[in-house]
């Protein structure tokens, strides 16, 4: 028959070219004369299926029902009627004669009977996609005798398909007429092309030709029998051969057997309608059938009964048949979530189904409908889309990501919501990798910079980790400007003892990008002032970052010493022991959910490990170890500590020394929190400032409100803040003027942290009493804490300093005493 057509359409007259579409293989089964293949469209190769009929006599009474069915095939709509596409009828020469076909084209479907041998489902989930088939095909019965007064005539497994959603559809209109019973005037047969259906599928009066029997019926009674027929074909596995098979009921489910009956009366008028066997058989009543009936009218249901469905079907589809989920549920779940008609738990239904997919599939059906919901206002979408980034986020590809999502996900960042702040940022380590430098460094960084001094620990707990996550995808002047400022001058001095503990391990994380000059003069002394943070996770971790940074201060003397200068600046992280989970654990902190003192905990703090002892031969870390000591004797005026308390010379003795009691620990208040207003440098980008200063800096913050110094104190910092000449050092110094310089030169129109000075750690306890000082200057970082040098010229004094110079520390002595004793103070 292939062969033959294939003949016709190549053939003299119409052919193919009137066509548009081309004819594929044909299925071995379709009703009556019709053959059914699988074809294409000329257009965009879109699949199809071509039923065609063909006769030698153009009044063939073959020919002329086919007409007919094509007729009514494209006048009657309905979502189970196979939807109607094309049809042509075409004339060839064939020899000595002329052949008449008729071509339908109609969406792609196949025979029933083949689609049941392939799906091959068994036991309850056969039972459950039988039920939902007939649901449709009941459906469309109904449809034709109740609301269009049609009878089909011709109701049997030949006469359904199944589509590529494995719907159910109802076609071969060819005996399809009018219900003329009430027309008291009709005569003749009311079905005309009766005499095509097999007589096996004809009921008692039908096979009798009785038509007055038949007017005087209801209009389902002839196809609520073909539903008979058709129900007994599903579950016997077999075509009926003969209409006494139908007795036999040993297949048919027991749920479904008195509807059965009922449908094969003997007596017409008491033959169930179609109508009824849908709203009264409890063998439609099952999950599948339920599901897709919720899904198909979901526009209908309100908000709390759609959030508690889609809350179950993550569950339901589990015990569902896969390839129905796939093929039918799923296309309805994503259109309801483009369209917005289904909440935000949906999401988690359809990234498991979407799992099943093979990869091409998943690129193709399931990517498309979530870069398409990261466009939606619904900010509960945008939570479950955030959630969930971990199962989807490493398909997306970087120009995807960069051009389409990340717009949309960063709107998150300044969101009134915290849980959306922290979710927007906590996807950026799976994002980060894919964005380009442009809105890594020119976007994303600033935003940082605001979630930084967030109002929730978590947040800016959950910043510094990001952070060092993401150092390694940052070039190199751009990690110049902001990991140590970001870690030191932010992270650090966090009220927060998580968050410095995240600076801390942050540090440590990215100690390979800085250099030993940095490490000298800007980490460790920000580091050493956590040796005695109230904390003892803190103090833990500040123990054994300062313990790192030693190490690769020795290494980098030792190269140096052994005249190896190549790497002298700068030593990578992998050549420290005991580094290798510092980025793990930044990654699993980053993903933990909770409240908001949980949502950023600090990695389980390890045994303190001993500081690292050297010995004064080795010139550069001796060198620190005076800076060190002159800091501690000078600004917070205290008793000279030994270098062996410090722990950086070797003694016989190992007993552990304390440098303040407990009480001063319990005692002592954190570091100062960042404020709102402190910032990384300028926002660009369409960021909203209206919660933050124009101005940018440490010097905006408020200072710590301290206990008053003693008198003696007071007067030593008035002096200190008096304006003096620096000289100039002689040798080697901790950080070289053109070397800061040269960095603050470099990229200065777009430097975010370009205007942060440098800070002197503040610390702040009772045993302690210490008052910050001004800004420090970026030429000398101890500037503001180191003591003015003596000077012979005398400088005009502000009001209130009183009068001379102060060169010596005898001469400041009897300053103070002479300035209380003017006051009256004893």
């Amino acid at each position: 028959m292939f062969n033959f057509l294939k003949g016709v359409v190549g053939g003299s007259g119409g052919g193919q070219k009137d066509l548009p579409y081309n004819l594929g293989d044909p299925y071995p089964f379709a009703w009556s004369s019709w053959s059914h293949f699988r074809g294409t469209s000329k257009d965009d190769g879109s699949p199809v299926s071509i039923f065609s009929l063909s006769g030698s006599n153009p009044q063939d009474g073959r020919l002329a029902a086919g007409r007919n069915g094509v007729k009514r095939l494209r006048t009657v709509r309905h979502p189970n009627i196979l939807s109607f596409l094309y049809s042509t009828e075409v004339e060839t020469v064939d020899g000595s004669g002329t052949k008449v076909t008729i071509y339908i084209v109609t969406e792609p479907a196949m025979p029933l009977s083949e689609k049941i041998k392939e799906l091959s489902l068994e036991g309850t989930q056969r039972d459950e996609y039988y039920a939902w088939g007939l649901h449709q095909i009941a459906k469309a019965v109904s449809f034709l005798n109740n609301d269009c007064k049609l009878v089909h005539g011709n109701v049997c497994l030949e006469s359904v398909v199944v589509t590529q959603t494995l719907d159910w559809k109802l076609h071969a209109f060819d005996v399809l007429s009018e219900y003329d019973g009430t027309s008291g005037t009709a005569t003749g047969p009311m079905l005309p092309y009766e005499w095509l259906v097999g007589s096996q599928y004809k009921s008692a009066e039908l096979a009798k030709s009785d038509w007055v029997a038949i007017r005087k019926s209801p209009p389902w009674a002839i196809d609520s029998w073909g539903l008979g027929c058709l129900i007994y074909e599903i579950f016997s596995g077999m075509k009926l051969g003969k209409t006494e098979e139908l007795r036999n009921t040993a297949s048919i489910p027991k749920s479904l057997l008195p509807d059965y009956q009922r449908l094969l009366s003997s007596t017409p008028s008491r033959r169930l309608n179609a109508s009824k066997l849908i709203e009264n058989s409890e063998y439609f009543q099952n999950k599948l059938v339920d599901t897709i009936h919720f899904m198909e009218i979901l526009s209908l249901k309100d908000s709390v009964e759609k959030d508690t469905f889609f809350r179950k079907l993550p569950n339901l589809t589990e015990q569902l048949p896969r390839q129905i989920v796939l093929k039918k549920l799923f296309p309805l779940l994503t259109c309801a979530l483009e369209y917005g008609s289904a909440a935000a738990p949906a999401l988690t239904a359809l990234l498991k189904i979407g799992s099943w997919l093979s990869a091409e599939e998943y690129t193709l059906k399931v990517l498309p409908t979530i870069i398409k919901l990261f466009a939606s206002n619904d900010r509960a979408i945008r939570v479950a889309l955030l959630q969930h980034i971990d199962q989807y986020g490493e398909s997306l590809s970087a120009q995807v990501v960069d051009e389409q999502v990340y717009p949309h996900v960063a709107t998150g960042f300044v969101d009134t919501s915290s849980i959306l702040r922290e979710l927007t940022l906590k996807s950026m380590l799976i994002m980060a990798p894919k964005l380009s430098q442009r809105n890594l460094s020119g976007s994303l960084l600033k935003y940082l910079s605001k979630l930084q001094v967030d109002e929730e620990p978590a947040i800016r707990t959950n910043t510094t980790i990001l952070l060092g996550n993401i150092a390694s995808y940052l070039n190199d002047g751009t990690r110049k400007r902001v990991l140590i400022n970001a870690f030191t001058v932010r992270a650090l001095r966090d009220t927060f003892s998580p968050a410095r503990g995240a600076g801390v391990m942050a540090l440590c994380a990215t100690s390979s990008y800085y250099d030993t000059t940095e490490i000298a003069t800007r980490i460790l002394p920000n580091i050493v002032v956590l040796t005695i943070d109230p904390d003892s996770d803190v103090r833990s971790k500040a123990f054994q970052a300062v313990d790192q940074f030693m190490q690769i201060l020795k290494q980098s003397n030792e190269k140096s010493n052994a005249g190896d200068t190549a790497h002298a600046g700068s030593l990578g992280l992998s050549s420290m022991p005991g580094n290798a989970g510092l980025l793990e654990w930044a990654m699993s902190s980053l993903t933990l959910k909770g409240k908001p003192l949980d949502q950023a905990p600090i990695a389980a703090s390890n045994s303190v490990r001993p500081v690292t002892t050297t010995t004064a031969a080795s010139s550069g870390l001796y060198f620190w170890s005076l800076l060190l000591l002159d800091y501690m004797r000078c600004v917070l005026s205290i008793k000279p500590i030994s270098l062996t308390i410090l722990g950086l010379i070797e003694t016989p003795s190992r007993a552990p020394v304390h440098v303040s009691s407990s009480s001063d620990f319990a005692d002592a208040p954190a570091p100062p929190s960042p404020t709102s207003t402190d910032g990384w440098g300028e926002i660009e980008n369409g960021i909203h400032e209206e919660q933050y200063s124009d101005k940018d800096g440490w010097d905006d913050i408020e200072p710590l409100e301290e206990p008053k110094p003693s008198s003696a104190l007071a007067n030593i910092q008035v002096a200190q803040k008096r304006p003096v000449s620096q000289p100039k050092p002689q040798g080697t110094s901790l950080r070289s003027k053109s070397t800061v310089r040269a960095v603050a030169a470099k990229d200065e129109d777009d430097d975010l942290w370009g205007s942060m000075a440098v800070p002197t750690p503040k610390i702040a306890s009772k045993s302690l009493k210490v008052k910050t000082s001004g800004a420090v200057e970026d030429d000398d970082p101890w500037a503001a804490i180191a003591a003015p040098p003596p000077t012979t010229k005398a400088k005009p004094l502000s009001a209130g300093r009183g009068r001379g110079t102060k060169t010596a520390a005898p001469k400041l002595g009897a300053q103070r005493m002479n300035r209380t004793s003017s006051s009256g103070m004893q």
